[in-house]
């Protein structure tokens, strides 16, 4: 039986009002750019349950609470200290942690629905957004699904059938196998007679998994394997197709809204081509890619498809576009897409409460001559990742600090977690999706700067240096970009900002006047001087500054907040309030602004810095210590290639060696899952398996032992 928790508590109030959502101004501050006009007269539900968790059930929420309508949410035992439980009104726990156990788990979820007597269910994306039988049930029982109907989720939900469809609607599709593929020899078989390269995908799929890129049989059998695996884990179909793989495209997508009465919109497109393994990282409406005629032909296509399976709600069309305008089917998503806010910023609509409106029976308020583009939005994923791991394998713990950048004009954050939350293995490892708005695309990208710069993350690792190396990159500005962005542009994967002279000294002077600052606080308390007697305030320094094996000799001068740095014959000014307490540090560097955030600051000098969105690690001391310091004994690093340890935290999934085998360089050792993605872990060299440290089914941390070789 499910736990049902009543939403009564102050602690609930409290979170329903710090996470409701404004469209106007608040303290001069723009919270977001959408609408939700509410009309009273318009009858509504009166209390919707929301059949997901994280960031997405809190932005359902929201507009429920703006239209009046009571909230459920649902949660796994882990999850009942979620955010998105204390929005709602009612919390009903519908199992443990697995997904398959709890936000799968449709009996638990139809009991909720019973128990709190909620008249439809908003559905997020994800889990079982795109589920005809769970739509089905909720019919048989006379709820509403806050999507499509049955009949267009598996029409579209099927890749298989969706591409007939489209064929059919004259929609422009990728050429390939129109069936299901049976087994790897199958795989092997239609790959040739297609011509590599091609993708091979799950049926059911969605959100990057399932899909593998295979260039020869060998990653044919392989992707047939993973994708299969991951298919099954992920929708619970393991079913696969293949066609070809366009090489170097722009995946760019266009939203769709679509009513009971026959009345279909596109609202204009999303660019969505910044991907790893798949999964978009940076998104942007419009797309500097697209003219007008392209936009109007895609979105009439888009139209085109949504008519011929009858759509009903909001929906996506995505679409691969090559460098010459061409534009071919990928998918439909029946369902909010993870990048919506994007679209609903320059159109001014909420399309939460576009598809509530729909799911009632209301015709649609606008036509397509009112779509307007209005301005530039971009969307940045902020993952608890680490970015320097093939571009993100997921980190987990606890938020220890966590700041979201509110105080900026044109910045919206969708989140579900707070101070305290933790990210575990269980669930995807978005921690929010932050936007800018700008009414150019120059205004929004060095929004986007400014906002990843004050944005305080502690506790986990996560990707803000990837993002923000990403908006400032000259491909990236200038609009040359493609899904092959990042190992294009990081071909031996992302290291971090590389830093250039001037930047060094500035980051040198900016840990030298750092550490002055920390020392002259620490000589007072309350204001007043720690011992009465003390030598006059000294003025100036000889510091030595580490940074990435370099030793730097620097002279400090300060002048009340300022400080002036030499470094190798150059003046650096910084200047600040060196609020040592506050997670950000605002300051003035030459005349220019910078926010940093000092990370760790102990009492050996080490100091690290968070500078243009990349960790650095240095170490302060005085002219005296740094003359010692030689003396210390070095810690003598792990010697890593005997050895095998886990990347990241999931669960082994499958081990391939036993001791005594003898492995080749490259050969798969185990297989470890983590958010649902299966990572395949190989030998770095060829050798004879001395040790296993895992089996099936065992849960590791980052850092784990695994295997050791001889």
């Amino acid at each position: 039986m499910a736990a049902y928790r009543s939403a009564a508590g102050f602690q609930r109030v409290l979170h329903a009002v710090k996470h409701v959502c404004f469209s106007k101004q608040r303290c001069g501050v723009i919270i977001c750019r959408y609408s939700t006009v509410y009309d009273p007269t318009e009858k509504t539900f009166d209390k919707i349950l929301i059949a997901n968790r994280g960031e997405i059930a809190c932005r359902v929420i929201k507009t429920c609470k703006k239209m009046g309508i009571k909230t459920v949410a649902v949660h796994s035992d882990v999850d009942s200290s979620a955010v998105h439980v204390k929005m709602a009104d009612e919390a009903v726990c519908v199992g443990p942690a697995p997904t398959n156990k709890s936000y799968l788990n449709m009996d638990a979820i139809m009991n909720a629905i019973k128990q709190t007597g909620a008249q439809a269910v908003h559905p997020g994306y994800g889990f079982l957004s795109e589920n005809k039988q769970f739509a089905k049930r909720l019919a048989a029982e006379g709820v509403s699904f806050i999507g499509p109907d049955t009949h267009a989720i598996q029409a579209m939900g099927d890749k298989i059938e969706s591409k007939l469809i489209a064929k059919a609607a004259k929609v422009n599709t990728i050429p390939g196998f129109d069936g299901v593929v049976k087994d790897a020899e199958e795989a092997v078989k239609i790959a040739g007679e297609i011509g590599y390269p091609v993708m091979i995908k799950a049926s059911a799929g969605g959100g990057g998994k399932g899909m593998r890129i295979a260039w020869n049989d060998e990653e044919t059998r392989e992707g047939f394997r993973f994708s299969s695996q991951e298919a099954a884990s992920s929708f619970g179909d393991d079913r696969l197709l293949i066609e070809k793989f366009i090489d170097n495209p722009r995946h760019i997508e266009i939203q769709v809204l679509a009513d009971k009465h026959g009345n279909a919109l596109w609202l204009n497109e999303r660019e969505c081509s910044i991907q790893r393994r798949n999964q978009k990282v940076v998104e942007e409406a419009p797309s500097t890619f697209l003219d007008p005629d392209t936009r109007r032909a895609m979105g009439e296509q888009a139209v085109s498809l949504a008519k011929a399976v009858k759509y009903s709600s909001a929906g996506t069309v995505e679409f691969l576009v090559d460098s010459k305008k061409n534009f071919y089917f990928l998918e439909m998503n029946t369902r909010l897409q993870v990048e919506h806010p994007i679209t609903e910023c320059i159109t001014g609509l909420d399309l939460v409460q576009q598809m509530i409106r729909i799911a009632m029976g209301y015709k649609l308020q606008h036509k397509q001559s009112d779509i307007p583009i209005n301005g530039w939005a971009i969307e940045s994923r902020v993952y608890a990742e680490d970015p320097y791991k093939s571009f993100g394998l997921p980190s987990i713990g606890r938020l220890s600090q966590y700041q979201e950048p509110l105080d900026l004009r044109n910045v919206r954050v969708d989140s579900g977690i707070e101070e305290g939350s933790d990210i575990s293995i269980y669930y995807d490892p978005m921690i929010s999706k932050l936007v800018t708005y700008g009414k150019t695309r120059e205004e929004a990208l060095k929004k986007m700067e400014e906002a990843l710069d004050n944005y305080v993350i502690r506790g986990v690792t996560h990707n803000i240096p990837l993002l923000r190396e990403i908006i400032v990159h000259p491909r990236f500005v200038s609009g040359d970009i493609s899904t092959k962005f990042l190992p294009e542009v990081y071909p031996d994967g992302f290291k971090g900002h590389m830093l250039t002279a001037g930047e060094r000294r500035e980051l040198l002077a900016t840990a030298a006047a750092l550490y002055v600052a920390a020392q002259l606080r620490s000589q007072k308390f309350l204001g007043d001087l720690r011992v009465s007697v003390v030598p006059a305030e000294s003025r100036q320094w000889e510091l030595c500054v580490e940074l990435d094996k370099g030793v730097h000799m620097l002279g400090v001068s300060r002048s009340g907040n300022n400080y002036t740095v030499e470094i190798d014959g150059e003046k650096v000014e910084v200047s600040g309030e060196w609020n040592l307490a506050s997670a950000l540090l605002p300051l003035t560097i030459n005349g220019k602004h910078r926010t940093l955030q000092c990370l760790l600051r102990t009492a050996a000098g080490e100091i690290t810095l968070q500078y243009l969105g990349t960790s650095f690690k240095l170490r302060v001391l005085s002219k005296l210590a740094a003359s010692l310091s030689k003396h210390m004994p070095e810690k003598v690093p792990e010697d890593t290639s005997s050895i095998l340890r886990s990347p990241m935290p999931g669960s082994v999934v499958a081990v391939s060696v036993k001791p005594g085998d003898n492995v080749a360089e490259g050969q798969e050792i185990c297989v470890i899952e983590a958010m649902k993605m299966q990572n395949s872990m190989t030998a770095a060299k060829a050798a004879k398996v001395k040790s296993v440290h895992c089996k099936a089914g065992d849960t590791v941390g980052e850092g784990d032992l695994l295997v050791e070789l001889e």
